[in-house]
This record gives C-alpha cells, structure tokens and sequence, in this order.
C-alpha cells in the first residue's frame, strides 16, 4: 500500500468510471440502433460490450482500494471482477487488431487490386483477389469472428475465477495468489503467457497494418496531390486514431509487466524497494490501460460515419 494507490488511483478510477459510463452508454445507445452493415461496425459494437463489461469492474476496485468493504470485498476482486477486467481489456485488444486488419485489406490490398487490374494475367494480381482476405469486411463472418474470439478469451480467463476456491479469511484475501488452488497457481501463469502473448502479436500486427497503409495513403496524397487538404486531415485522424490510443493506454503497461513480473519470482534478486517501485508503476500503467474506456468513444467517431452521422 501507498499513498498513489490508496488516495490517488481511487478517485481516478471512479472519474473515468462516470465519463466512461456516459460516453459508452451513449454509443452503446447509438452502435445498437443502427445495422451491423459492415465488418467495421460489428468490431467497433463488440469493442462498446468489451467496455461496458471494463466499466463494471471499476466500483469494486474503488472500494477496495479505499477498504470500505473490509476483506469480503478483496475476495469479490480476485474472484470475479479483477477477471472481467483483464478479459475485457485484451477483448479490446484483439478486437483492435481485427479493426486494423480489416483496414488494412480494405485500404491497401483493395487499392493494390484496382491498380494492378489493367493487367489481369498478372501472378502478383491473382496472388492479391486470392489472399485479400475480404471475409474480415463481411458483417457475417465478422460476427463468426467476434463469438470465436470472446470464447478464446473466456476459456482462457474464466478458470482463473473458478480456481481463485480456496477458503478465504481476513488474513488471506487481500492476496489473490493465496486463495487461488495449486492449478490456479499454475492456470493463471499460463493464462498470463496467453495473453501477453496475445498483446505482442497484435502490436506487431498493427504496426505492419498501419505502417502499410501510411505508406499507401501518403503515395495516393502524392499522386491525387490533395497534401494539407481537409480530406487528408481527415483521413489521418480517422486511420491512425485506434493506433494512438493502443500505444497511449497498453503498451506501458505491457512494458512495464515485464520486470514486474521477473520481480515477482523467487530468488530474482530485486531488493524490496525495486519490488515496491515496480508495483507503483504497474498500477499507474494499469490506470492507463483503464482509461481506454474514455477514448475508445473517439474512435468510434472518427472511424465509422455510421455511428458519427447517428450522433451529428
């Protein structure tokens, strides 16, 4: 305990909770009112649900963090909330990831295929209609995407919740590690892989996506010469906004989770007051990747005219 996390984190979480309540609910309000006609919006109405599930985890981490609830609330965390909130965070991650995808062959590789259809003989042209990969812009198969993806997570995740069994008491249960079974133990070391893993695939993913695209909208700039128009200015916040927030809300925290979690094995080395330091930056990370909940409202704005027209 400190003072950064028993006076200042709490009253963060339960601001980010109130804006990001009004401004999920909003979209929530606006995503499900209109159709699901395009595989981008039934990745960005997937992303509100990640949300809105995030949200409701942050009360309980409020209380406890300020112990209002005595240790029963503790237990509540370990047990239930703290595993909604990491699944919801890496839903919105993967989800991110399937976004870019999905730009990336609707910007990039349709381009390519127009450009490259005056000669239709071409290997190259047949290689790019065959791997275009346009089941990932198709609102059906989006949503086959969108339930494979929440099972993945959910039988990842969800055995940290039923194995956190051990009988709790007040000395125990402010440490979640010790109300978990010895195949908890070991189910949350390999869920924690998993979904590590999982962040460093879509980071990579998105920076190739996005990296493509850049490419590809700066050579249609040139060739259209439209540089420093409202369309170009546009067209940027709209593209590289998801990128922004990814790297702005969990790569410190993913960043930091790497010596953290060395300092957390036995016979690593790292005096006590390196542990302790450790742990005030993995919190103050974590609230970043907490406060995804307030931008992600941007992204829907800036990339679907659907939900922005709906708004306007």
């Amino acid at each position: 305990n400190s003072v950064f996390t028993l006076k200042v984190l709490p009253p963060l979480y339960f601001i980010i909770f109130l804006v990001g309540l009004f401004l999920n609910g909003g979209a929530a309000c606006i995503f499900f009112r209109v159709p699901s006609e395009s595989g981008l919006v039934v990745y960005l109405k997937n992303m509100v649900v990640a949300d809105l599930l995030m949200l409701s985890s942050y009360p309980f981490r409020v209380v406890a963090q300020l112990e209002l609830g005595g240790w029963y609330i503790h237990v509540i965390v370990c047990r239930f909330t703290a595993v909604i909130f990491y699944c919801s965070m890496y839903m919105g991650i993967l989800f991110m990831g399937l976004i870019s995808l999905e730009r990336y062959f609707k910007i990039v590789r349709n381009i390519s295929s127009s450009s490259s259809s005056s000669s239709p003989s071409s290997c190259r042209s047949t290689l790019a209609r065959i791997f275009s990969l346009r089941h990932l812009q198709n609102p059906k198969c989006a949503s086959v995407l969108a339930i494979l993806t929440w099972t993945l997570l959910i039988v990842f995740l969800l055995p940290n919740s039923l194995l956190t069994s051990k009988e709790a008491n007040e000395t125990n249960a402010r440490r979640c590690m010790d109300l978990k079974t010895p195949l908890g133990k070991e189910w949350h070391r390999v869920s924690s892989i998993f979904s590590v893993s999982m962040f460093w695939v879509t980071l990579v993913v998105l920076a190739f996506c996005y990296a493509s695209i850049a490419r590809q909208v700066y050579q249609s700039y040139r060739r259209v010469r439209c540089n420093n128009s409202d369309v170009c200015r546009k067209s940027n916040r709209s593209i590289f906004s998801i990128l922004v927030v990814f790297f702005m809300c969990f790569v410190p925290y993913h960043v930091c989770r790497v010596p953290y979690t060395l300092s957390q094995m036995p016979g690593s080395g790292f005096s006590w007051h390196a542990r302790f330091l450790l742990l005030q930056l993995k919190e103050g990370t974590l609230f970043l990747s907490a406060l995804n909940v307030c931008l992600d409202p941007v992204i829907y704005f800036l990339m679907c005219r659907t939900f922005r027209d709906s708004l306007l």
